[in-house]
C-alpha cells in the first residue's frame, strides 16, 4: 500500500521539488505522454511533468465523447496560457463501441479501462515515441479500489497489473500519496489558476459514470446538458462536488399538456474534504426548484428531477 501524505503534513514546495527530481531521474531523456482531462488531478500531474521534462511531456486531451460541454476547447486554451501545448485526439467511436450493450457498472468501467489502456494510449504513444504514461491517480482512487468499494479505471499496478508487461509502457503517478485536498494545495503552489485547482472533481470514466444502465450517445447528450446546467447554477455554492445523474427507467410525465414517458435526472451536491465520507449539502428549495425547472425546460426528454439526501456511506459520491 502507498504511504499517504496527510494534507496537514504536506509541504508543497518540498513535494514539488522532490517529484520533479524523481521524474527527471526516471524519464531521463525519454519522451512521456500525459492524458490530460482538465480535472484537478490530471492538470496538476501535467504541470509537474512539464516542469520536469518540458516539451518532452506530450499532453493530449482525449475527445472520447463522454466529456463535459466545450471541455476540449477550454482545456487547450487554459494550458496554452500556462505555456503547455495540448493536442486533441478524437476517439469517440472507440468508446461508444466498447460500451454498447453494457449495463453493469463494473463492466462499463472495465470497458473504459481497456479502451484507454489497450487501444488509445498505445496508439498515441507509438506515434510520438513515448515510453511512459503520466496519469493523475490519487490515494483515494487506490483505497476505494483495493477495498472493493469501486473499481477506479486508473488503478493498475496496485491491483497486480504489470503495465510494462501487459501494455508495453510504464505508468508514472506523481500524486498517489495525496488525497484531493492535498492535490489542490500542490496545484495552487504550482501557480495553476483557481479555476483549475479548485475545480469540482470529475470521474475518470467521465459522464459514463453518470448514466445508469447502457451508455448511448443520446443519454450522454442529456446528462451533458444537465451537467452544464447544474455546474452553472451551483458554481457559487461552497461544496466539494455537485453533479447530475441520468436514471435508466422512463417514467410518466406531462409536457405540452400531454402525457410523456420521459427520463429522470438525479441531482447530488456534497460536502466533503477528501471523498472518503460525505454528506449532502442542505440547499434551499428555491435553488433546487430553479435547477429542476431549467433542466425540464431545456432537455425535452426529461420529466422529473430529484435530489439525493443520503450520506456517504451508504451512498457514494458518483452513482456508477
Amino acid at each position: 500500500m502507498i504511504n499517504e501524505i496527510k494534507t496537514s503534513q504536506l509541504k508543497p514546495k518540498e513535494f514539488i521539488n522532490n517529484k520533479i527530481n524523481e521524474i527527471k531521474s526516471l524519464i531521463g531523456q525519454g519522451i512521456a505522454f500525459c492524458a490530460l482531462s482538465g480535472g484537478v488531478d490530471s492538470s496538476v500531474t501535467a504541470v509537474l511533468g512539464h516542469k520536469a521534462l518540458g516539451d518532452r511531456l506530450k499532453c493530449y486531451f482525449l475527445q472520447n465523447g463522454l466529456m463535459r460541454e466545450n471541455e476540449a476547447e477550454t482545456v487547450v486554451a487554459t494550458f496554452q496560457k500556462l505555456g503547455i501545448k495540448v493536442n486533441v485526439y478524437n476517439c469517440e467511436d472507440k468508446f461508444f463501441n466498447a460500451l454498447k450493450g453494457k449495463r453493469d457498472p463494473e463492466e462499463k468501467r472495465q470497458a473504459i479501462t481497456d479502451t484507454f489502456y489497450q487501444e488509445v494510449f498505445p496508439q498515441i504513444m507509438n506515434e510520438i515515441g513515448a515510453q511512459y504514461l503520466f496519469q493523475g491517480t490519487i490515494y483515494t482512487d487506490i483505497e476505494e479500489t483495493v477495498a472493493g468499494i469501486k473499481r477506479q479505471h486508473n488503478v493498475l499496478e496496485q491491483v497486480g497489473i504489470d503495465t510494462l508487461v501487459k501494455y508495453g509502457y510504464k505508468v508514472v503517478e506523481p500524486l498517489v500519496e495525496l488525497r484531493k485536498d492535498g492535490v489542490r494545495k500542490i496545484g495552487k503552489a504550482l501557480g495553476l489558476p483557481a479555476t483549475i485547482f479548485n475545480r469540482i472533481p470529475f470521474p475518470g470514466p467521465a459522464l459514463a459514470a453518470r448514466v445508469i444502465g447502457e451508455v448511448t450517445r443520446e443519454k450522454i447528450a442529456m446528462v451533458r446538458k444537465a451537467t452544464a446546467i447544474v455546474e452553472k447554477e451551483m458554481k457559487d455554492i461552497r461544496a466539494f462536488q455537485y453533479l447530475a445523474i441520468l436514471h435508466e427507467d422512463m417514467i410518466t410525465g406531462i409536457k405540452d399538456k400531454k402525457r410523456k414517458f420521459g427520463y429522470q435526472i438525479e441531482l447530488r451536491c456534497w460536502e466533503s474534504k477528501d471523498a472518503t465520507v460525505a454528506k449532502p449539502k442542505r440547499l434551499s428549495f428555491a435553488k433546487l426548484e430553479k435547477i429542476a425547472d431549467k433542466i425540464c425546460r431545456l432537455i425535452p426528454d426529461v420529466v422529473s428531477v430529484t435530489y439525493n439526501i443520503t450520506k456517504k456511506p451508504p451512498s457514494t459520491i458518483e452513482a456508477v
